[in-house]
């Protein structure tokens, strides 16, 4: 029995740590910078993520197992949910992304008022850097007659600072937080636009979902090594600089956001095409995704 529950142990642990390298993965955080942010030291983070962390963890998860308490609920100490809300959740925890999207989307149609229009003309182009967000986003806004604004500089003006001194001086949440008040305010002062959002809008689940829930998302990608060499020909390496294994964690990034993209409205690869050829396959998702003739002129 004793040699059963060590093995549970192990394996739950390793599973914890693939979570947490695949969640940092998707934020595009080194281990450095998440030691820095968390205060908690690179060795540990090692340790966690190769599955041989403190076991405190995985022996708290059996006790929330011996009571029927999910191990989350445990730990938030938010108040109790009510039972139709409680019954819901084994149903949701076994569902797929696309489920939880079709989940989630019927359940706003049944809740906004009727005629409520949520996404308007909003068009939002999500992806890595390198794919084209800007470019292509820049030329659809002028033939959508309607502004282009990238969400990273609406956030350096309310911070009135630049990205890195938001990560460097404050981390990743305080980033995070700007970033979902910069969202809502696009939202709430443009019913037509062209938004260029970070690539790592995906890893806040619930910024990312009031994205999706209030714009038309297009997923902007290209093959990693044309992410590559577009971002280094911008002189721009963050958040992969000074690193030599920079392709690599390129494609871990990906691979970490890659079901979260699909959860896109629609897909423009740019691979291999001219911004004229990528611009004109844009023009037509538009059309398609509006549903409307003269969506793009």
């Amino acid at each position: 029995m004793k040699n059963e529950e060590d093995k549970a142990l192990a394996e739950y642990l390793t599973r914890l740590g693939e979570r947490v390298r695949a969640e940092r993965a998707k934020r595009g955080m080194t281990r450095r910078i998440l030691a820095r942010d968390s205060g908690v030291s690179e060795r540990y983070l090692a340790q966690l993520e190769g599955g041989t962390g403190n076991p405190s963890i995985a022996l708290l998860r059996q006790v929330s197992m011996a009571m029927d308490v999910s191990l989350a609920s445990l730990i938030a100490g938010e108040s109790e949910a009510t039972e139709p809300v409680v019954s819901l959740i084994p149903l949701l925890e076994r569902a797929s992304a696309e489920e939880l999207d079709a989940i989630r989307r019927a359940a706003l149609k049944i809740m906004r008022p009727a005629g409520e229009d949520m996404k308007g003309r909003r068009i939002s182009l999500i992806g890595l850097r390198g794919g084209g967000k800007s470019t292509l986003g820049r030329r659809l806004a002028e033939q959508m007659d309607v502004p282009f604004v990238e969400l990273n500089r609406v956030i350096e003006q309310e911070y009135g600072g630049s990205i890195g001194e938001i990560l460097a001086l404050n981390g990743q949440p305080a980033f995070r937080r700007y970033e979902r008040r910069c969202l809502e305010a696009v939202i709430r002062d443009h019913d037509g636009v062209v938004l260029s959002t970070a690539g790592g809008i995906v890893s806040e689940p619930s910024t990312f979902a009031y994205l999706l829930d209030h714009s038309h998302t297009i997923w902007v990608q290209a093959s990693p090594e044309e992410h590559m060499s577009r971002v280094v020909a911008q002189g721009d390496l963050r958040p992969m600089a000074q690193n030599r294994e920079a392709m690599d964690d390129l494609k871990a990034i990906l691979a970490a956001r890659e079901a979260d993209y699909r959860r896109a409205d629609a897909v423009l690869d740019t691979s291999g095409k001219s911004v004229e050829e990528s611009g004109k396959d844009l023009a037509v998702l538009v059309k398609d995704i509006l549903g409307i003739e003269k969506a793009v002129a």
